[in-house]
Formats: C-alpha cells, sequence, structure tokens
C-alpha cells in the first residue's frame, strides 16, 4: 500500500515538536543564549533556513520551549496535587516530588529561565515565565488552604510566605545542581529539604508520616 505524505500542518506540528526537543536537549549541556538556529537545524536534520518555515524567530523557539514547560511541568504537579482534599501535606510532598523529578528529566529548563530573568528588561519570554509561576503559586496555595481546613499546618502560618518557601527550597536545590553541573544531585538533598519544609509548616510533626 502506498504511503501517503503528511499533510503540511501535520509536518509543521512535527518539525516543531523536534525542534523544541532538540533546544531543551542542548540546553542541558550549554547556555541557551549560544545555541544557534544552525545548531538546531543540524539536531533535527533540516537547514538552517527549513527552521524559519517552522518558527518565525529564535525568541519563536524558546517560546514554544517555554509552553510545552508550562503545560508539562503543570499538568504533572495538577497530577501530583490530586487527592489534597483528604491529604494535603501528603499532597504538598508529592507536588515537590514531581519537580524535582521534573527538574532531573530536563536540567535545560532552569538553564533557559535563570538566564532569561537575569535580561534586563522585559520580554516574551520572561512574560511567560511569570505565567507559569503564577499558576504554580495558585496550586500550591490551593493545597496549602486544604491544609488550613485539615488543621495539619502550625496556627498562624502564613500562607503567601509558605508558598515562596516552598518555591524557594526547589529554586535553591535547582541552583546548586546547576553549580555542581549535576542535576542528580538534587536527588541527594530533596529529601532533607522537604523534610525542613515539612517541620516549618506542620502542626504536629511527629505524627505525619507521609514524607521522609
Amino acid at each position: 500500500m502506498e504511503v501517503q505524505d503528511k499533510p503540511p500542518k501535520q509536518r509543521t506540528e512535527v518539525r516543531q515538536a523536534a525542534l523544541v526537543e532538540a533546544a531543551l536537549l542542548m540546553a542541558a549541556q550549554r547556555s541557551p543564549a549560544d545555541i544557534t538556529t544552525a545548531d538546531l537545524a543540524h539536531a533535527v536534520g533540516i537547514s538552517q533556513g527549513a527552521v524559519f518555515k517552522h518558527f518565525a524567530s529564535k525568541e519563536a523557539i524558546w517560546l514554544a520551549v517555554l509552553d510545552w514547560v508550562s503545560e508539562t511541568l503543570m499538568a504533572r504537579l495538577q497530577t501530583a496535587a490530586e487527592g489534597a482534599e483528604h491529604a494535603a501535606l501528603p499532597a504538598l510532598h508529592a507536588v515537590f516530588l514531581a519537580h524535582v523529578d521534573f527538574v532531573m528529566s530536563y536540567p535545560g529548563v532552569p538553564r533557559l529561565i535563570f538566564q532569561e530573568l537575569q535580561s534586563p528588561g522585559d520580554t516574551a519570554l520572561k512574560s511567560r515565565v511569570r505565567a507559569l509561576m503564577q499558576r504554580y503559586r495558585q496550586l500550591l496555595l490551593a493545597v496549602l488552604q486544604q491544609a488550613k481546613i485539615q488543621q495539619v499546618l502550625r496556627p498562624g502560618v502564613d500562607l503567601q510566605a509558605a508558598t515562596v518557601f516552598f518555591l524557594g527550597s526547589v529554586q535553591g536545590l535547582v541552583m546548586q545542581a546547576l553549580l555542581a553541573d549535576d542535576a542528580q544531585t538534587i536527588a541527594v538533598h530533596a529529601p532533607g529539604v522537604f523534610a525542613i519544609l515539612q517541620h516549618g509548616l506542620q502542626c504536629q510533626p511527629t505524627e505525619f508520616q507521609g514524607a521522609p
């Protein structure tokens, strides 16, 4: 049976996905700023000119990368947070581990985000990062509010501050991994970091057995 060519739209989507994947893989090895469209073209086996048939600019590629990151990460975090209505602290632990696992799987993501946040002025990429962080904070607040309802948080815990503490804990792990140039070090320190986070939030730490 004769195999029909893929329609142009499908071919474009396949090429776009391949370029996004290549960008993520390269960002794990070197600064995203140093990755050229020629590098990406070579990685997926097309000409440099062909790259611009699928993306209008290099920035558009990184925007697509961040869109993929946002949807993939948030889907994993939402799945991890399921069950918070019944057991919020174990759900918070699951969210923490899901984020750690994502960073270990895609170490190029924090490189891209940290680099972009250091750039002066406002950019479309920064806007994407802010939107992602806003969604993340909303998810964390919802889980922490459930924990408050379940009376497993220390009295008077500031939920906004707890959200900042949670995000800062993960970001600190990521920064240490970047300095060590080894994403796997996150797994070594993550349990201890979460234990400290848990101790600061939990009403009766010795009674909660959902996290190490």
